[in-house]
Parts: C-alpha cells; sequence; structure tokens
C-alpha cells in the first residue's frame, strides 16, 4: 500500500449563519460567497474557513482512501482481475450489479486474493 504521507485535515467549509440560532434553515453546504459585503468573502477572521489551494492533497493521495488504498471501479469480470491481489489498489462494485453477479465476482475475487470494499453480507 502507498503510505507516503496521511490525508491533510481541513476544515469544515460551511456556508455564513450555519448552527446559528436564528438561522436553522441554513444548510451544511458550501457555496462561493458573492455579496458584496460578505463578511466571510473579505476572510474576516471568525466567519469560517473558506477553501483554498493549500488544502490539496499530494497527486498520489488526492483520490486515495483514508488508509492509503486506490479504489477501483469493477463492472465485470475482466475489469477485476486488473486489480492487482495485495497491492496498494482495492476493487469497488459497481451500483448498477445484480445480487447474482456480485455473489460470482467476490467468489473470483476471493480466490485471488483481492480486497473489495463493498462486499455482500452472508
Amino acid at each position: 500500500m502507498i503510505m507516503v504521507n496521511k490525508k491533510k485535515k481541513h476544515p469544515k467549509f460551511v456556508v455564513p449563519n450555519y448552527g446559528a440560532k436564528h438561522r436553522k434553515g441554513v444548510p451544511a453546504r458550501w457555496r462561493a460567497q458573492r455579496g458584496i459585503d460578505n463578511k466571510k468573502r473579505i476572510e474576516k477572521q471568525g466567519y469560517g474557513a473558506s477553501p483554498k489551494i493549500g488544502y490539496k492533497n499530494a497527486a498520489e493521495l488526492r483520490f486515495a482512501r483514508k488508509d492509503g488504498s486506490m479504489e477501483t471501479l469493477v463492472h465485470n469480470e475482466a475489469e477485476l482481475l486488473e486489480v492487482q491481489p495485495n497491492s496498494a489498489s482495492v476493487a469497488v462494485f459497481a451500483h448498477g450489479l445484480s445480487r447474482k453477479t456480485r455473489a460470482y465476482l467476490q467468489k473470483v475475487a476471493d480466490g485471488k486474493g483481492i480486497r473489495i470494499i463493498n462486499r455482500l453480507r452472508k
């Protein structure tokens, strides 16, 4: 597995007034601030962090899981066999796979020693 560094931690990016007791309807999501008097846009202290390039992870960690492994989306047996056993990549079954196909691919992966993230439960 790739264990170069850990992924960077960053603050939660939320819109202004999120969590304020008088603004219950403000959702916990990010939108860039555009108002001319917006305190968060002009980066006043106490209004929370905004996304910046400095929060970006290194290229080798960019799309990695927290344990450092890379996910490979699998739709069929050929794609499953491209995942190297006992390496830095793991298989993830595609959303549209049937239960029967998942069971078959899981059996193949167990035989080859390939790790699957979203396995069928027994």
